[in-house]
């Protein structure tokens, strides 16, 4: 599956240049260490150190889930093995619960990747469609640096923290990322998903996995995106919404739990008050 084309009709004026709209109404108070907010004409809607480079936790998996829809065709059956589920039980990492020898679609893979942030399937799903994992980053590497990502580092395909970790990324890169993934009709439908139900079947178990990004149903118009922790990055937050007919992306890095959503929230609300229709 190919969304090449897609990279053309994507570039907007996401750059740090973009001049931000007289605001409406005064921005909100964030706490997180670095934000952004930016729609899909270019107008930024709030900036705080969102050009420095930082660890992002999960947010890795959205570059993650892009290279796979570029690799890979929804119906491919991937196979879980046995080191792909040590891989995810190690560390803390968050998981799907998947379990050896299951055999799942590429698309209930990435319900897998994005909704739990399984840290299980992004080891399938890189593994596979690396083929190998180092092959793997390689193209999140390059697909970064075809989006203009130039201050963007991946070193695996989860967001995990490694010995010699040296991933990086910023808000800005974070929510240019977003805008090129969100125009990928898939990745859109299953970040928006509160949930998704794979019944058992004689090739895999059955899964019930949960969105963790609160702000679905909560925020009006919200889309997404995903949500990230370690305690390096601290919590984290890649969030979208339709607001007025236009798409608002926004970036929280290095917040708290509970006080991300409510941010993201509150910095949709100013964003909508300030888009011009016309």
């Amino acid at each position: 599956m190919r969304f090449a084309a897609l990279a053309c009709s994507t570039m907007l004026a996401f750059t740090v240049g973009v001049s931000a709209a007289p605001p409406a109404v005064a921005a909100p108070a964030v706490a997180a260490r670095h934000a952004y907010v930016v729609d899909s004409h270019g107008t930024v809607h709030f900036g705080k150190r969102e050009t420095a480079r930082v660890p992002v936790a999960s947010l890795v998996k959205v570059m993650t889930a892009y290279v796979v829809l570029r690799e890979a065709k929804l119906t491919d059956v991937v196979t879980v093995t046995a080191a792909d589920v040590r891989y995810a039980a190690k560390g803390g990492a968050a998981t799907a619960g998947l379990r050896a020898g299951e055999r799942l679609t590429v698309r209930d893979l990435l319900y897998a990747l994005m909704l739990p942030s399984g840290a299980d399937a992004a080891n399938a799903l890189a593994r596979t469609y690396g083929p190998g994992k180092p092959a793997f980053v390689a193209k999140m590497n390059s697909a970064a640096r075809r989006m203009g990502l130039g201050d963007t580092r991946y070193t695996n395909a989860d967001g995990m923290p490694t010995p010699r970790d040296g991933g990086y990324s910023t808000a800005v890169d974070q929510a240019r990322l977003a805008q090129y993934a969100l125009d990928i009709p898939v990745f859109k439908t299953v970040v928006s998903r509160p949930t998704h139900k794979v019944t058992k079947t004689a090739l895999h178990q059955a899964h019930t996995w949960t969105n963790t990004n609160k702000l679905l149903g909560r925020a009006d118009g919200a889309i997404g995106v995903k949500t990230g922790y370690t305690r390096k990055a601290g919590f984290c937050l890649l969030f979208a919404a339709e607001q007025r007919g236009t798409r608002v992306v926004g970036v929280l890095l290095g917040d708290s739990d509970e006080r991300r959503f409510k941010t993201a929230e509150r910095l949709l609300e100013h964003a909508a008050g300030e888009i011009v229709i016309g």
